[in-house]
């Protein structure tokens, strides 16, 4: 490795100087079940405040986190001693809310556990128990009733083209922390609950995005010039045989000796439609030294 050279300014300026802001970031919460709505809309908040108000009074938010658990080997190498992953784990989420003067926000994670517990107040599996009678319990609900599937946190710049997107799945909260009001000074109300969820994905996530082949953080595909192998969708191949395929060699020039395909004999059409005049079909060898990180070499 060389050794370091030293910068002009002008040269670190470019990088220090675009840096994301912590300020511009949006919350939607989506896909609560049924039920949940509706015990949510018999005390005032419908669907247009959960999708949209809410994010907006979100005041703090965090980005996800996720860590492995990891198992300790020892005897595959002598003397030495590995870590191995075996679980992904993430990390539970905070969000703290401005409290509206019809106290909805407040509302809305309150009565959103009280709905996760209130299995024993329902006729419906239930014995339709009073909460005001002293013999009142709890009993919780299914999972599917209660977590929600396409909540978002998204984070853009102030142009709005950049951004990163987080989607969640099985997400709920698991606590509401206790609201502080006094008298010695009047400051906007804030409630925060911790969530917990059972993973989430990185990167847009919508079907629209999964067509286009933008989703999970993708990059825009290259063209065919920069020598792409792609399939009929025109997405990159991901070494599965088992579909037509369009092929392109940067320079288309490159030849080929005339062997059988072997086990890829799906290939559609003749060799010569594919790789040219002077080409023909390709070996097993062959086409594993060639397609390597879905680029011919």
């Amino acid at each position: 490795m060389p050794r370091p050279f030293p910068k002009k300014i002008s040269q670190i300026k470019p990088t220090l100087t675009n840096l994301a802001q912590t300020s511009h970031y949006l919350i939607e919460f989506g896909g609560l079940s049924g039920p949940l709505r509706q015990h949510l809309k018999l005390r005032g908040m419908d669907s247009r405040f959960i999708t949209e108000t809410t994010g907006l009074l979100c005041n703090r938010a965090v980005l996800p986190g996720s860590s492995f658990a990891t198992a300790d080997i020892v005897g595959n190498y002598m003397g030495v001693a590995e870590k191995m992953a075996h679980t992904r784990t993430f990390v539970q989420m905070d969000l703290e809310f401005y409290v509206d003067n019809k106290y909805n926000s407040l509302k809305f994670l309150e009565h959103w556990i009280e709905f996760i517990a209130s299995g024993s107040s329902t006729t419906y599996n239930g014995d339709g128990a009073d909460p005001v009678d002293k013999g009142y319990y709890f009993r919780m609900r299914y999972p599917n009733e209660y977590k929600c599937d396409e909540t978002r946190i998204i984070k853009f710049e102030r142009d709005y083209k950049r951004y990163i997107e987080y989607r969640f799945f099985g997400l709920f909260p698991i606590s509401l922390n206790s609201t502080t009001v006094s008298y010695e000074g009047s400051n906007i109300l804030r409630a925060s609950a911790s969530f917990n969820y059972d993973r989430y994905i990185a990167g847009k996530s919508y079907s629209y995005d999964i067509f286009k082949g933008q989703d999970n953080n993708k990059n825009d595909i290259p063209s065919y010039s920069e020598g792409v192998v792609t399939n009929a969708f025109d997405r990159p191949l991901n070494l599965s045989f088992g579909e037509a395929m369009n092929i392109d060699i940067f320079g288309g020039s490159t030849s080929f000796s005339q062997q059988a395909l072997g086990n890829y004999s799906q290939f559609v059409g003749s060799g010569s439609n594919y790789f040219g005049s002077n080409a023909s079909t390709l070996s097993d060898s062959q086409i594993r030294r060639s397609f390597i990180g879905e680029r011919l070499i």
